[in-house]
């Protein structure tokens, strides 16, 4: 594990000479709130390393080299929003298996699964929902995490061959193009959705008001407490709670039995303040454009030329096109620039 200066400095020197980088990150979204970046995995040829962010190292020497190279990665969204968030850094070019693998036709793309089919190797799925805040990691666990950059380079080899036998490596190159713009921006949380748990829909604009005032309170007591806010109270309770709060229901029956007094106390007081709201939320409008009859001949066109050429070419229709990007084409809502890349929309010519 590289945690101190010492141990950087002869490995910067390394990176900086490689012929190619692999990259991961480990963060501890289930065990702490708001999550944090906890571990870099960087593999390079002949050797596999763990980089802890935790322990106040200087790591603007590690992503300015980063910068310099293509990064291969694998699921690269989450880890390039986690970077960006934590670090501020955006790569410049990426190699993204997962992405490649899709764009071959391969139904089953996580990383145990492309392993074990092109490269025969069985790897173990335990320990991904570890602590990675933990110190020290246990031998499992540094396992676990080198593994997970350890055989992106020979899957790169192989699946970069395919799509370029397959005229598909200019359809990966401008994928991952996108998706280090998509995850370069970031996005404030929406204040009047964010709060609209699963099953919020169904309630009248009063229980939203609870409940509104409810996801607030855990909110507060997740970020104290630094743990997961579904450890506090999962959605589906809440709702109950909303919903008992304005039918006249006994609280202290509808609240989690292992909840300790103060916490029952600090629920009771936001269902009070939110059943004293004046102004209650209403539901949601559904944001968009009514597709008029035209329209929808011209959504049903594009879909079937989507549709036929996934078939031919044996890969997901939503890689294509989303049924939102070609809504937006279609009633001249959206950029087709921004929509489609250029591989795309030459395929819905």
């Amino acid at each position: 594990m590289i945690d101190t200066e010492e141990k950087l400095a002869p490995f910067l020197p390394q990176l900086s000479a490689a012929s190619w980088i692999a990259l991961d990150t480990e963060a501890d979204s289930l065990h702490a709130y708001p999550e944090k970046l906890c571990l870099i995995q960087a593999s390079i040829e002949g050797s596999d390393h763990l980089l802890d962010p935790l322990a106040g190292i200087k790591l603007a020497p590690v992503f300015e080299i980063l910068s310099q190279h293509e990064l291969i990665l694998h699921g690269a969204d989450y880890d390039l929003r986690l970077l960006r968030r934590d670090c501020g850094f955006v790569p410049t070019t990426i190699f993204d298996t997962m992405l490649a693998s899709r764009l071959l036709g391969v139904r089953e793309f996580g990383l145990v699964n492309l392993v074990a089919k092109f490269l025969g190797v069985t790897l173990e799925k335990g320990p991904q929902k570890a602590n990675w805040a933990r110190r020290p990691l246990t031998d499992r666990m540094e396992a676990y995490a080198k593994n997970d950059t350890h055989y992106l380079k020979p899957l790169v080899d192989l699946l970069s061959a395919e799509l370029k036998a397959k005229g598909r490596l200019a359809w990966h190159q401008q994928s991952c193009a996108r998706l280090i713009t998509d995850c370069s921006v970031l996005r404030e949380a929406d204040l009047d959705n964010v709060w609209r748990v699963k099953g919020s829909h169904h309630l009248p604009p009063a229980a939203m008001a609870v409940l509104r005032e409810i996801w607030r309170w855990r909110e507060e007591e997740a970020v104290a407490c630094n743990k997961p806010p579904f450890f506090i109270v999962p959605p589906e309770i809440m709702v109950n709670i909303a919903h008992g709060a304005v039918v006249g229901h006994e609280l202290e029956r509808l609240f989690p039995h292992y909840l300790t007094p103060r916490r029952r106390k600090g629920i009771a007081k936001a269902v009070e303040t939110g059943l004293a709201e004046e102004h209650p939320p209403l539901p949601l409008r559904r944001k968009g454009h009514r597709l008029n009859e035209a329209e929808k001949r011209r959504l049903q066109d594009i879909e079937k030329r989507r549709n036929r050429h996934a078939d031919e070419l044996c890969i997901d229709p939503t890689l294509i096109a989303s049924r939102a990007a070609m809504v937006a084409l279609v009633a001249d809502t959206g950029d087709p620039d921004v929509e489609l890349m250029p591989w795309q929309a030459e395929l819905l010519k």
